[in-house]
């Protein structure tokens, strides 16, 4: 039985309870909690991630895979402790004063968990001062800021230029990103990276903590 192949399947079709089955068999059958991650979960959210960009496959789906590996991650994180995973890093994430939207978010807070980092989400409508505490307690290694309307863009200006006078020697980089936001806007607003979409952003993260 190649509980690999099968588990990379379940997450690409977006299948939460066959992905919960296969790693219960599979772990009574002595397959190890990280190899089911990295061989298993992981190989099928890179297919997705593959699809799409190429636009096989669209935001709804993505959601329903990036879930099934959630699902996936919380049923084997107790045996990550136990065998001393470490966390690949962490992010603090939020949408910006004045926006209520938050699939975009609840996405990249979904995949930045699944490929091992800790991650604290603020939810919506984050005022600046917010954001500032929580990377005060926090000490994150990433601040993610989403905003998803033309009118909330200054909003995001408005937090980078409110956290660059807090702390202007932070740690921590700044991601942008949403539907209005673009890589010239994240430069021009002293961002330190913009992400189109989730994939592209946790690939951003990794590359950074690995010092690529």
């Amino acid at each position: 039985m190649d509980y690999y192949k099968e588990l990379s399947t379940a997450v690409q079709n977006g299948d939460p309870n066959k992905v919960e089955s296969i790693i219960s068999r599979a772990l009574k059958e002595g397959y190890r909690a990280n190899d089911l991650l990295d061989n298993g979960l992981m190989s099928g959210i890179e297919v997705v991630g593959e699809k799409f960009g190429r636009n096989e496959m669209f935001i709804p789906e993505v959601m329903m895979s990036a879930k099934c590996l959630q699902c996936g991650m919380d049923k084997l994180k107790p045996l990550f402790t136990a065998g001393g995973r470490k966390l690949r890093g962490s992010l603090v994430i939020g949408t910006v004063a004045g926006d209520v939207h938050d699939l975009g978010k609840n996405l990249v807070s979904m995949m930045f968990t699944a490929n091992g980092f800790d991650v604290v989400d603020l939810g919506v409508d984050v005022a600046p001062e917010r954001f500032a505490e929580a990377v005060e307690k926090y000490k994150p290694d990433f601040l993610g800021l989403s905003a998803l309307l033309t009118t909330t863009m200054s909003q995001m200006s408005k937090t980078v230029a409110y956290l660059r006078d807090k702390n202007p020697n932070r740690s921590y980089k700044i991601i942008v990103g949403g539907a209005p936001v673009t890589e010239e806007f994240a430069a021009e607003i002293g961002a330190d990276y913009y992400a189109d979409n989730a994939i592209e952003a946790v690939e951003l993260a990794r590359s950074v903590m690995e010092g690529n």
